[in-house]
């Protein structure tokens, strides 16, 4: 069994009094030794104060996107070299809403991945279906595809974590059943075993559709389910932290 990834994604929310909120985490998971491995991804303007307010815990902070070039004239974006210099140990790229909203391909997703690994961090790549692919009976062609074009040119199995979010749960307060998470994430891990062998099975794969308080002891037992990319139950430090114990019972 993997080691339980809980990552927090705040989106476009936090100000300087949520750094509280990082602090509150930090001091939590360090109480206890069997906790998964926990991850904040906070807007880039926190990310350096999160980082501070993170150090000497456990607690690890990550950026939400970045640039697939280190450098350049790309007005308004972020390299991952900055992210990393500005204390980032991770990153998540693909995600539904950048794939939607900003036009990323899986191309560009894949070369974001290849940067941010370049750069010292280690890329969340997001997958997922809509609606309308999930009851046209695509979900896993639509991922097959994407994973393949996510991927390509990631040669390195351990270097890279996948997080699969449906997008019709996402934000929603629709979740998907336990059969249909299965289903998903027993396929990307044939997938990641065919691609990379043995080195295949070590591959964290994070459930990210709602995955909240109250589901969270119902869905991270789910085969192949490596922990989970947390949206709106990640701002609250409670909330949060009541999933990262439920992660740590399951490691009791």
């Amino acid at each position: 069994m993997n080691r339980k990834l809980i990552a927090g994604n705040w989106k476009m929310n936090g100000l300087r009094a949520d750094l509280q909120t990082v602090r509150d985490v930090a001091a939590a998971i360090n109480k206890t030794a069997t906790a998964p491995d926990v991850l904040l991804c906070v807007p880039a303007t926190l990310l350096a104060q999160a980082a501070v307010a993170a150090e000497g815990s456990a607690l690890k902070i990550g950026g939400q996107t970045c640039h697939l070039q280190v450098k350049g004239a790309y007005t308004g974006d972020i390299s991952a070299q900055m992210l990393q210099e500005a204390g980032a140990t991770h990153v998540i790229v693909g995600h539904s809403e950048r794939r939607t909203l900003h036009g990323e391909t899986d191309e560009i997703v894949a070369a974001q991945a290849l940067s941010a690994i370049n750069s010292g961090l280690t890329p969340i790549i997001c997958i997922g279906e809509t609606l309308d692919e999930r009851t046209s009976g695509e979900t896993l062609k639509v991922i097959e595809k994407q994973l393949g074009g996510s991927l390509s040119g990631l040669t390195d199995a351990a270097a890279f974590v996948l997080a699969y979010e449906p997008l019709w749960a996402i934000g929603t307060g629709k979740v998907a059943t336990p059969d249909q998470i299965a289903e998903v994430h027993d396929f990307v891990r044939r997938f990641l075993m065919g691609r990379y062998g043995q080195a295949g099975d070590a591959v964290r794969i994070l459930y990210g559709g709602s995955l909240n308080p109250g589901n969270a002891a119902e869905i991270l037992p789910i085969s192949n389910v490596d922990g989970g990319l947390i949206g709106g139950a990640s701002l609250k430090a409670a909330d949060f932290l009541s999933i990262c114990m439920t992660a740590c019972a399951l490691t009791e």
